[in-house]
């Protein structure tokens, strides 16, 4: 298969300050690990409690400190190299940095993974910086370590985020606009939403114009700032991002999904089998099994919700009547729709945006040329001992 050129690798800068944080980590041991002090640190909007365990495993517990960097810089600039654990928030970004900066290692945990945490019965801020570093004393992997993506990939995921909060809003107003005119006993053309501020206005009766007109202006004006942010991601997938290209080869895919799935993932290699990328985005069962009791569970949900979002609305494209490309994908799709059941088209996408992601990624690894039919390798037949003789 034909490839192609441009691959989209992880930044230098990226992976030197990865060495002394997780995978550094790694390398090191839980053993020397625990040859340096342990700070269980607790974050918090304006306050961030501590809890300390010494190399002789005797305990302090400093003061809390403020959430800033003059806060951090203040305990932990002069101190010796130190292990300390927090869990993953909205401040967890650029408190990793600044103490990784200053030489310590840091473990972000991962709230969902540690229930020991959030099903507390006696949560506290200051029991929960003590659980922090009782468990990165005892072993890291309890904590489902959290690597962060970069500052700059983070900062550009935001377009598309904002983008989506802005398609939010204009859906409520369409929806506060249909239900008001329904109320009076009038009913709203049906068109899509990019044209319903030009379209639907018409038919607003006079008694409700006064009210919907300011309505109107704003879904014109939330219309046009969208086309905005639809001219950023164009030229961030063409410029900054040229793997975009590769991973929206298959029909349904645009070029949001393709950049929100190389900006959520950021990395190519952090997965071993392209089927992991699948239960990273949360579109796997769950699984409770116990004896023979092996019962059938919803999805995980973990992972970003934006990205699984937009995958299954891809997959849902892909099953629907205005995606006129054949393709292995939608074969299969409509396959598993075709087993009956209400719930059968709801599974058909789900598995189908779980295939769809490791698909993307699998283009993304390999830069192969997708191929809608026949993507999968022909099987030879199997030759027995008894055919091989008779040849």
């Amino acid at each position: 298969m034909k490839k192609h050129t441009t691959q989209t690798e992880q930044p230098k800068a990226k992976r030197e300050q990865q060495k002394g944080t997780q995978e550094f980590l790694q390398k090191l041991g839980q053993a020397q690990l625990r040859e340096l002090e342990t700070f269980g640190c607790d974050l918090g909007d304006k306050t961030s409690e501590l809890y300390a365990i010494r190399r002789d495993e005797s305990t302090w517990r400093p003061k809390a400190i403020k959430t800033t960097r003059e806060g951090l810089r203040g305990f932990f600039k002069d101190r010796q190299r130190a292990h300390v654990v927090i869990e993953v928030g909205a401040h967890s970004r650029w408190v990793q940095a600044e103490l990784v900066a200053m030489g310590h290692l840091v473990t972000v945990a991962n709230p969902r993974k540690v229930k020991l945490i959030s099903e507390n019965d006696q949560k506290d801020d200051a029991v929960d910086a003590k659980l922090l570093a009782r468990l990165g004393r005892a072993d890291v992997e309890l904590l489902s370590p959290v690597t962060h993506r970069g500052e700059q990939v983070q900062a550009d995921l935001a377009i598309p985020k904002a983008r989506d909060a802005m398609v939010g809003c204009r859906t409520k107003l369409i929806n506060m606009a249909r239900g008001l005119t329904k109320s009076h006993g009038y009913l709203l053309p049906k068109c899509d939403a990019e044209a319903f501020h030009r379209k639907a206005k018409e038919f607003v009766p006079q008694i409700l114009r006064a009210a919907l007109k300011p309505l109107f202006k704003l879904l014109e004006n939330l219309h046009e700032q969208i086309a905005v942010y639809d001219k950023q991601i164009a030229v961030l997938a063409k410029t900054r991002y040229p793997d975009v290209e590769l991973v929206s080869q298959p029909t349904g895919i645009g070029l949001l999904t393709g950049l929100v799935f190389i900006l959520t993932l950021e990395d190519k290699k952090r997965f071993r089998k392209s089927r992991d990328v699948g239960a990273y985005v949360g579109l796997t069962p769950r699984k409770k099994k116990s004896g023979k009791s092996d019962p059938q569970l919803h999805i995980t949900k973990t992972g970003d919700e934006f990205l699984r979002r937009l995958l299954v609305q891809d997959a849902n494209y892909i099953l629907g009547p205005l995606c006129r490309q054949d393709s292995d994908l939608r074969r299969w799709g409509l396959n598993l729709c075709e087993r009956g059941g209400k719930a059968a088209r709801q599974r058909a996408k789900i598995g189908l945006a779980r295939k769809l992601s490791v698909l993307m990624h699998r283009l993304w690894v390999t830069g192969e040329d997708y191929q809608p039919l026949g993507y999968r390798k022909e099987r030879k037949p199997r030759v027995t001992k008894t055919e091989e003789r008779a040849a």
